[in-house]
């Protein structure tokens, strides 16, 4: 860069230097506030400027020595080289000052682009705010809309609730109104049958008192002719009889005569009556063991409804279910099953003692299992006999009731088929108190007998079969039954935890296996199914098991029913409240039951006892 030639020698006077040059000709710092020349200057409270103006004065001494060294150095014979030098630093210079300019402008850019930067990301931070200001926004406006929905839900619930009171009071009181017609009805027909009794009853008397006279002489007229009638059919059938008599005897005695006088005709007829007599016999009571053999050992009883114990001739009629059965293998007693835990451990220890008993082979024990219905109790029986390596057997004390006088005889053949069984027997006797009722109370006489037969059968214990008794209400049990049983059990209504397993139990069986398994699939819609299980277990409160069982069986149908085949909450929630709903209806029919049957006793000992205390007083 061509620099001027007034710059080039400037540095000599002065003229051209940063502010850093002029660091010499500062005055010292005395200087400053001085008085001037003049002897007059600023008491130094800061009022006047001549002392501040002073400072700032041109140094003419300054100039000189420069003027004289600018002299010196034009003498002196380094002039050219000081001038080179002076320029080659005042390049020097320009170009620093060049550089720094420059670094000033890059610093100016990096400062627009860090502001730039510094406002971008204040906008996306402000971007930011504003969308989790909207996103609060809407959560906001969800959770009202939900608590809305929510509030409305219940209101409806509230209204559901008090619809469904108002019918169950309706439902109370039709009852209530029916109940109290009907005791008016029967008290009115009480006392009409009353007063007809006594109308008919007093005509009666007055009618019998008013022909008495006619009455014993009718009777006096038929009984004679009855007599005379009898004595003449008397005499005709003894001449009958004894020209019978005659006319046999004639002929026998000439038969007699001609068979005596012939003795080879003797022996041989008493022979050949002999061996006919023999031969009978004997094919009859072969015949007899042959058939009770094969009916004891191949031929399943007709008293048994259902059995695990393999049998040639159910082999050849059902060979895949014979097939099945022989393929099972042991199983858990208390697989399927869900009891109180007490419970539990009472069949777990009985299973256990059962097994044992088998392999050391030791004498059964007969077992008990009462409780309301639909507890598992044949569900237990069949996993005890499969538990323990044997056969099962069930027969229903209502089959035995309906054969009469052949219930003796079917149950000493079941009891002998039992005795038979190489690998042990659980028979199972479901509905015992159909035929095992107490004696003292008003049975027929054939029950009686067959009751006997299966006391006589079980008095001692057996390592041959082991009784499982069910019944719904041990109570009406023979005393002598009662005592052949060594352990009772009971089985209870599952409990809230109870009802909550059997629920997800069942609820995986016929729901969630289904919609994943098997050539016609269900859908499932996604709710938290845990949640629907256990609310669903709090509402059917008094339900048994098989009545939970039916209630997952009735969700699997309801949605193979629906149009779409989806599983949703709401229809679980509603086949839950419906079948507590049945179930309350079915208790209320039991009641009734019960409650119409206590009128009619007691309307029937009325009547009794009304006619009892009529009828002397017609006969007076």
């Amino acid at each position: 860069m061509d620099v001027p030639e007034e710059s080039k020698m400037s540095w000599l006077f002065g003229m051209n230097q940063r502010p850093q040059d002029f660091s010499q000709f500062v005055p010292p710092p005395g200087a400053v506030g001085g008085g001037a020349p003049d002897g007059s200057g600023d008491s130094g409270d800061g009022k006047g400027k001549s002392g501040a103006m002073d400072a700032y004065r041109f140094d003419s001494a300054a100039l000189e020595r420069a003027a004289k060294a600018a002299k010196d150095l034009e003498s002196s014979k380094f002039a050219k080289e000081a001038l080179e030098l002076t320029k080659l630093q005042e390049e020097t210079k320009q170009r620093e000052l060049i550089g720094t300019a420059k670094e000033m402008e890059l610093r100016i850019e990096a400062a627009k682009a860090e502001g730039k930067r510094i406002e971008q990301e204040e906008r996306r931070k402000t971007l930011q705010e504003q969308s989790k200001l909207d996103q609060q926004k809407s959560q906001y406006q969800d959770q009202l809309a939900r608590k809305r929905y929510e509030d409305q839900l219940g209101q409806q619930q509230r209204m559901n609730e008090e619809n469904l009171k108002r019918q169950e009071d309706s439902v109370a009181k039709q009852e209530a109104m029916r109940k109290a017609t009907i005791e008016h009805e029967l008290e009115q027909r009480h006392k009409y049958d009353m007063k007809r009794l006594e109308a008919e009853m007093g005509s009666k008397a007055k009618i019998e008192r008013e022909n008495q006279d006619l009455t014993l002489e009718q009777i006096r007229v038929r009984a004679s002719e009855d007599r005379e009638t009898t004595l003449k059919s008397l005499v005709e059938k003894r001449e009958t009889i004894l020209s019978s008599i005659k006319t046999a005897s004639t002929a026998i005695g000439t038969g007699l005569d001609t068979f005596l006088s012939e003795p080879a005709k003797i022996r041989a007829a008493v022979g050949g009556l002999v061996a006919l007599t023999a031969g009978y016999y004997a094919a009859k009571g072969s015949l007899g063991i042959v058939f009770r053999f094969v009916e004891a050992r191949l031929a399943k009883p007709a008293l048994v409804r259902e059995t695990s114990r393999f049998s040639p001739f159910e082999a050849v009629r059902h060979p895949i279910q014979t097939f099945k059965k022989m393929q099972k293998k042991p199983e858990d007693v208390l697989e399927g099953i869900v009891l109180n835990p007490s419970v539990e451990e009472r069949v777990r220890d009985i299973a256990i003692a059962t097994k044992n008993t088998k392999y050391n082979k030791g004498m059964y024990r007969n077992i008990l299992l009462h409780g309301p219905p639909g507890t598992g109790k044949t569900l237990f029986a069949k996993k005890l006999a499969m538990h323990s390596g044997m056969d099962y057997a069930i027969m229903t004390g209502g089959d035995i009731a309906l054969l009469g006088r052949e219930s003796v005889g079917a149950i000493h053949k079941v009891f002998d088929w039992a005795s038979t069984s190489r690998k042990g027997l659980v028979l199972f006797i479901d509905e015992a108190e159909g035929f095992l009722r107490k004696r003292h109370e008003n049975i027929s006489e054939e029950l009686r007998m067959s009751i006997s037969a299966f006391l006589y059968r079980t008095g001692t214990q057996t390592d041959k079969f082991m009784m499982v008794l069910a019944s719904n209400t041990p109570e009406v049990l023979d005393f002598a039954v009662v005592d052949r049983v060594h352990e009772p059990v009971e089985f209870p209504l599952p409990t809230l935890v109870e009802r909550e397993r059997i629920i997800r139990l069942y609820f995986e069986k016929y729901i969630l296996l289904p919609a994943s398994e098997g050539k016609r699939r269900l859908k499932v819609a996604e709710f938290d199914y845990s949640k629907a299980c256990s609310a669903v277990a709090k509402i059917t409160e008094g339900m048994s098991g098989r009545e939970i069982t039916n209630l997952a069986l009735d969700w699997q149908m309801t949605t193979y029913a629906s149009l779409q085949g989806v599983f949703t909450e709401e229809i679980m929630r509603r086949r839950a409240e419906a079948a507590v709903q049945h179930k309350k209806y079915k208790v209320s029919w039991r009641s009734s039951h019960e409650d119409k049957k206590t009128m009619f006793s007691a309307a029937v000992i009325a009547a009794v006892g009304g006619a009892t205390s009529a009828k002397p007083d017609s006969v007076s």
